[in-house]
């Protein structure tokens, strides 16, 4: 009996878990639109203003930098920062996490 209730409750705080994931996914992908759709409607009643854009495409190990616009170089250097600082906030936690494992063990 008493098994059946820690298996209940591990797998109640499974569910739990994954459920606050999904909905700070979906908390992030309604922000992103928000933002895109006030964009969009900023341009379309303002007009007349230039656009910049940065980014960094993956494709395996070797990364693509993109910069277009009136100042690609500033845009492409803000890309490539983020894709740095997002891969080391990916890895240090990760790192803690399988560091944790291996003195438990």
């Amino acid at each position: 009996m008493i098994t059946n209730k820690k298996n209940a409750t591990q797998t109640s705080r499974k569910s739990s878990g994954s459920q606050k994931v999904f909905i700070l996914f979906l908390a992030g992908l309604f922000t992103a639109l928000a933002g895109l759709l006030i964009l969009i409607t900023a341009t379309a009643l303002y007009g007349g203003c230039s656009a910049n854009f940065g980014g960094v495409i993956f494709i395996g190990p070797i990364p693509i930098v993109v910069g277009i616009g009136s100042d690609p170089m500033w845009t492409a250097l803000l890309a490539v920062i983020l894709t740095i600082l997002s891969v080391i906030l990916f890895l240090v936690p990760h790192r803690k996490l399988h560091i944790g494992t291996e003195k438990a063990s």
